[in-house]
């Protein structure tokens, strides 16, 4: 898993880039493939004025799997709260490449629609 981080019109410090390493390190539970060499996270900030300050950093969080790309984008007051919103975003959208994708997953939904 190779993660890049991009920040434009602020800097993130030790502690928020160990933060933002472990809140992205929690989404290759969904996925192993996550896990990869062939996979990659990109997750891009930026900071801007703008006349609601709840808005103030765009956070986007652009993952790169085999064969597909899964995105998030948030608009929130802090980093924090934008990556736990982008976040949040791709947890069900790993779940649905998982179940597509992988083998096990196709397994199971094999045995699943056996079973009805």
């Amino acid at each position: 898993m190779n993660i890049q981080h991009f920040e434009k019109g602020f800097s993130y410090s030790d502690t928020e880039l160990l933060w933002i390493a472990r809140r992205i390190g929690k989404l290759a539970t969904y996925c192993k493939r996550l896990k990869d060499e062939s996979s990659s996270i990109r997750v891009d900030a930026e900071c801007r004025n703008t006349k609601k300050q709840m808005d103030a950093i765009k956070m986007t969080v652009t993952v790169e799997l085999p064969e597909k790309v899964l995105r998030a984008e948030s608009r929130k007051a802090t980093a924090k709260e934008a990556l736990d919103r982008c976040v949040e975003k791709l947890e069900p959208q790993l779940k649905r490449y998982k179940e597509l994708n992988t083998s096990r997953g196709r397994v199971q939904k094999a045995k699943a629609s056996r079973a009805r």
